[in-house]
């Protein structure tokens, strides 16, 4: 502030100013998370933070138009069920970590983008692991090669499900290969994979679900980021901050609304003692209105 408007601020005025911010988007911030209940996919993700010296992770779920942070001191399936709601009954879309194992398989998508680096991880390991997981990462091209076409309308979506019949066997078959092969890292990482074999097919059924988890890892980056260079909070009203500026930055560009002119609208709500804006797309903030 001092070297672009010339007015100098104090490490205690930036806290407090942080502390107005939160609370002024405190209601709106809460709908959003209340948002991601009804949503028919969600992808979750979470990386660390650091809290009053604490670990702490960053954790976001992010829904076709909203996106939502929290920082917490856990990496617990407890967290992702807060963020999800008691509620959701959508397609879960994760990686393989094991926090996320609480919801039912059959709503599940596992990411694809991750099974490739554990195909390459089984590659690596020689002898038999190595025939295994270079078919295995054979396979994962090819049905990458018919997404990507499905996704710019050069391939059916019917005809994508007949051709990913034979693909789901075969990798089954090679996980199941790869579960007897005598190396036991690659006999593990494919009993893992197995013990959720129906999530690794959510995509090609159910319209609406990518095969990664891509939307939420570009989601979280800016956090990963912002810790780095900060190196965390110092509070949890620090983190609260955090996750609200975080939600609102995120949810407001996937509508492509402007950031600045919702944060200054938001304040001048406060002053007024009037509610916030609404984080929500325009349809939804007519359906809360009406309920």
């Amino acid at each position: 502030m001092d070297d672009l408007f010339g007015v100098p601020m104090s490490v205690g005025t930036i806290s407090q100013s942080e502390k107005t911010t939160t609370e002024a988007l405190a209601e709106p911030v809460a709908e959003a998370r209340g948002y991601v209940e009804d949503q028919r996919v969600a992808h979750l993700d979470e990386t660390s933070w650091r809290e009053d010296g604490q670990r702490a992770w960053l954790w976001v779920a992010v829904t076709s138009l909203v996106t939502v942070f929290v920082v917490r001191l856990s990496r617990s399936g407890r967290v992702a069920r807060e963020l999800l709601g008691e509620t959701f009954s959508g397609i879960l879309v994760t990686d393989r970590y094991s926090g996320y194992n609480w919801y039912p398989v059959r709503w599940r998508q596992l990411c694809w983008s991750h099974l490739l680096r554990d195909f390459e991880a089984i590659r690596g390991r020689g002898g038999a692991s190595e025939e295994i997981g270079d078919a295995l990462l054979e396979q994962a091209h090819q049905m990458f090669a018919w997404w990507h076409r499905v996704r710019d309308g050069t391939l059916k979506r019917s005809t994508f499900r007949s051709y990913m019949t034979p693909l789901r066997r075969e990798v089954e078959r090679l996980l199941e290969a790869g579960s007897q092969c005598g190396i036991a890292k690659t006999e593990g990482t494919c009993r893992e994979i197995l013990k959720r074999r129906e999530a690794l097919w959510t995509f090609v059924q159910v319209e609406g679900v990518e095969p990664t988890n891509n939307t939420a890892e570009r989601s979280i980056r800016p956090g990963v980021q912002w810790r780095k260079g900060s190196f965390g909070t110092q509070s949890e009203a620090g983190s609260r901050f955090v996750e609200s500026m975080m939600t609102v930055v995120a949810t407001l560009k996937q509508q492509n609304r402007n950031v600045l002119d919702y944060l200054t609208a938001a304040h001048e709500a406060a002053l007024r003692g009037t509610p916030a804006p609404s984080l929500l797309p325009a349809p939804d903030q007519k359906s809360q209105v009406a309920a």
